[in-house]
């Protein structure tokens, strides 16, 4: 199966093997896609990139500083000349770190959650969206199941108030982009079971599968969810 043959799909935060970004890009890759992969880790960009070329994609690492304007702006012409279109744009790219009760919190920590998850989905978008492709091209961000009513927010004031504006980014594009034809959406999923979740939450913890979330990014990509925009799908 290859949905994705001849399409260019740019991925933010493609991190380190066994977290959510590399599952993403290799099931888009199995699937025919060609990949543009950008992250601010260029050690681990490139070996990801490395063992996508070895398992036969097609791909082009962009190390770059995802809150930097004029560095995304400079990749996104980068890959307009190579590919000449995009036809997903997904924002894996994000973090989390927990703030606590907000009287006692640090402003630090606070601004670092909204940079690496609000700034770079904002900067990112501001480039690539424009060169979704007309009528099929498809955006899916990262949000988190925190901001699904009912769900635990007692000390993520920083995550939160991150995620929530990635919801609100997104839904602000996807109807910027109706008249085009152009989607967006976002996954909230519960905590996805990463190497690095695994070692800081150990394995009794409440997951979502890696895989798991990456088959709803590619649905949400596809041309079989060509009437889904401006949605959040909750993941668990």
């Amino acid at each position: 199966m290859t949905r994705f043959a001849d399409n260019l799909v740019v991925i933010t935060g493609v991190g380190r093997e066994e977290q959510v970004g590399d599952a993403v890009a290799h099931a888009f890759a199995a699937e025919g896609a060609s990949l543009a992969l950008l992250d601010l880790n260029a050690d681990a960009l490139n070996a990801r990139a490395g063992a996508l070329r070895t398992a036969g994609a097609r791909v082009s690492a962009y190390p770059c500083d995802l809150t930097d304007v004029n560095q995304i702006t400079t990749v996104a012409e980068q890959v307009r000349a190579e590919f000449g279109r995009v036809d997903a744009f997904v924002h894996v790219a994000g973090g989390f770190a927990l703030s606590g009760p907000i009287g006692d919190s640090d402003p630090a920590v606070f601004a670092k959650q909204i940079a690496i998850n609000l700034t770079t989905a904002y900067v990112a978008s501001r480039a690539f969206v424009p060169l979704l492709k007309d009528n099929t091209g498809s955006a899916v961000y990262f949000a988190s199941a925190t901001v699904l009513p009912g769900n635990a927010t007692s000390g993520l004031a920083g995550y939160l108030a991150a995620k929530s504006g990635v919801v609100g980014l997104m839904r602000a594009i996807a109807d910027e982009s109706r008249p085009r034809g152009v989607r967006a959406n976002a996954v909230a999923p519960i905590s996805i079971r990463t190497g690095d979740n695994l070692k800081a939450m150990g394995d009794n913890a409440k997951y979502v599968g890696r895989h798991a979330v990456a088959d709803v990014v590619l649905y949400l990509a596809s041309p079989a969810a060509r009437a889904i925009t401006g949605q959040v799908i909750a993941l668990a």
